[in-house]
């Protein structure tokens, strides 16, 4: 079983990190850029087609995918070298 110490343990612990970050994120961001859909529609109708929501969810899992990753890779890493340093 890889430790945090190992250089495995950093990439798996990375992973699982990001995993946990992931959905949450997702999920703010989605959010996030249907307010903002809906604010700049002229119309003033709440209702936005599924074409430009299954657009809008799938820049949302993207960008949360690749925020949780740069962040648990940058937070893990940070950690395992203050845990190595003697």
């Amino acid at each position: 079983m890889p430790t945090l110490a190992t250089p495995e343990g950093v990439w798996l612990w990375s992973l699982v990190l990001a995993l946990a970050l992931a959905l949450p994120l997702r999920r703010l961001i989605f959010v996030l850029a249907m307010r903002r859909a809906l604010r700049r529609t002229t119309s003033g109708t709440v209702d936005i087609d599924d074409a430009q929501r299954r657009r809008l969810r799938r820049r949302a899992t993207v960008s949360a995918l690749l925020l949780s990753v740069l962040f648990a890779v940058l937070y893990v890493h940070a950690l395992a070298g203050r845990l190595a340093a003697p």
